[in-house]
C-alpha cells in the first residue's frame, strides 16, 4: 500500500521549554483508512498549527523488526510509531521506546482530570499512549440466518440453527476464548484455564467441532469479502472492517458484539532519538492525545476513543452523516459482555499455544 501523501507545509520557527523542536517528523502507521483518520483528526491540525513537515510511513505492521534494526544501526528515523499495545510492551521492555509520565508529559482532561486517570487500566505499558480501542467481534449474513439472527458468540459453533461455512483467523488468540466460554467456562475463569494443558485441549476440542465448516483468515479485510460474497455466514474481523462493509458498502450484514474482545493501539516515541526530535515527538503526542482529538478521529472510523472524557464527545460521521457512538466496542450497549485482550497471559503462553494450534490445524 502506497502511503498517504506526505503533508507539506512551510517549515516556522518553534521552541518549547525544553529546547528547540524540529520542524519535520516522521510518523508510522497502517495505512488505509485508519492513516486517513490520523491524517483528518491529527496530523493536519498539528502542521496548521506548528508548520511541521509531516512524512507519513505505513510501516506499522513491521515496526518491532524495523526498530530493533535501526537501533542496531544506530540510525533512528521514526520519530513517532502508532502499534498494537502487545508491540509496545515488547518494545518497552527492549529499551527501544521511551518511557512517557502520563501525568507530565500528556494533557489533563477538559475538567482537570489527569491523564492517567482519564486512560485508566488501558496504560498498560510505561512506553505506550492508547489511541484507540478497537475489538475482535463477528459478523453474520442477515440473509442467511433465517428468522432469528444470532445473539450469542456461541452461535459460531451452532452448525446446525446457523448451516454454512464461519471465518476464524488463523491463530489461537480470541478463538480458545470463544471456545472455552461457550463450552461452559466462565468469562473471568477463561485464562486459569487455558494455563492448563488440560484448558488447551478443552478449547482445542470445542474448536474442533466446527472445524470442517471454518474458512480461516489471516488478513482483516478476508471476512468483510468473504460475507460480502456470501461465502460464509459469519465471521470474525475488526469492527472498523465490519463498519465499513456494513455502512459505507450496504452490504446484508450485521454486527454480532457478545463477546468482543477489545484491544488497543497507540503511540511510542522510539528510544535514541536527538532532543529536538525527541522533543517535537512529545509535543505531537501531547496533541494528538487529547480529549478533542481523540473524540475527532471517531468522525472517520468507528473505533472507541481511549479516553473516557473523550466518547461524550463522539459524534457523526464526517462523510456519512450518521451517528458514530451506537458503532463504537466501547458503547455501553455493546461493551457489555466485552473481553480485554489479556497481554500478560499471552506474552507468557503464545508460543506454546501457537505451536499447539497449528499442530491441530495440520491434523
Amino acid at each position: 500500500m502506497k502511503p498517504l501523501k506526505s503533508i507539506v507545509i512551510a517549515t516556522a520557527l518553534a521552541t518549547v521549554a525544553g529546547g528547540a523542536m524540529a520542524q519535520e517528523m516522521t510518523i508510522v502507521s497502517w495505512g488505509g483508512a485508519y492513516s486517513k483518520s490520523q491524517l483528518k483528526a491529527y496530523h493536519e491540525p498539528y502542521s496548521a498549527k506548528t508548520g511541521v513537515t509531516i512524512i507519513n510511513d505505513d510501516s506499522s505492521n513491521e515496526a518491532v523488526a524495523k526498530l530493533r534494526a535501526m537501533n542496531e544501526a544506530g540510525n533512528v528515523t521514526w520519530d513517532v510509531v502508532d502499534v498494537v499495545a502487545a508491540d509496545a510492551m515488547r518494545l518497552c521492555d527492549e529499551g527501544l521506546a521511551m518511557e512517557i509520565d502520563p501525568d507530565t508529559q500528556l494533557a489533563p482532561a477538559p475538567d482537570g482530570t489527569s491523564a492517567a486517570d482519564d486512560f485508566g487500566d488501558l496504560l498498560v505499558s510505561e512506553c505506550f499512549v492508547p489511541q484507540i480501542v478497537y475489538s475482535t467481534t463477528f459478523g453474520y449474513r442477515t440473509d442467511m440466518v433465517g428468522d432469528t439472527p444470532p445473539t450469542s458468540v456461541c452461535a459460531i459453533f451452532d452448525t446446525e440453527t446457523y448451516p454454512g461455512k464461519r471465518s476464524l483467523e488463523k491463530r489461537p488468540i480470541n478463538n480458545v476464548e470463544w471456545a472455552l466460554v461457550c463450552d461452559g467456562v466462565a468469562a473471568e475463569d477463561v485464562y486459569d484455564v487455558l494455563e492448563t494443558e488440560e484448558g488447551q485441549n478443552r478449547a482445542l476440542a470445542k474448536l474442533d467441532t466446527i472445524k470442517d465448516d471454518v474458512v480461516w483468515w489471516s488478513a482483516g479485510a478476508d471476512t468483510p469479502q468473504l460475507l460480502a460474497d456470501g461465502e460464509v455466514v459469519m465471521g470474525s474481523t475488526y469492527n472498523g472492517r465490519l463498519f465499513s462493509v456494513i455502512e459505507e458498502q450496504n452490504q446484508p450484514v450485521a454486527m454480532l458484539w457478545d463477546y468482543q474482545v477489545f484491544d488497543l493501539d497507540g503511540w511510542i516515541i522510539p528510544a535514541g532519538l536527538s532532543e529536538e526530535r525527541k522533543q517535537r515527538a512529545l509535543d505531537y503526542i501531547y496533541f494528538a492525545t487529547d480529549t478533542q482529538r481523540l473524540a475527532d478521529q471517531a468522525k472517520y472510523i468507528s473505533y472507541g476513543p481511549a479516553r473516557a472524557s473523550s466518547a461524550p464527545l463522539v459524534g457523526k460521521h464526517a462523510d456519512l452523516g450518521i451517528d458514530m457512538a451506537p458503532h463504537m466496542p466501547t458503547d455501553p450497549a455493546n461493551s457489555k459482555t466485552a473481553v480485554l485482550y489479556n497481554f500478560e497471559f499471552w506474552a507468557d503462553y503464545r508460543d506454546d499455544i501457537d505451536a499447539k494450534f497449528q499442530a491441530w490445524l495440520a491434523q
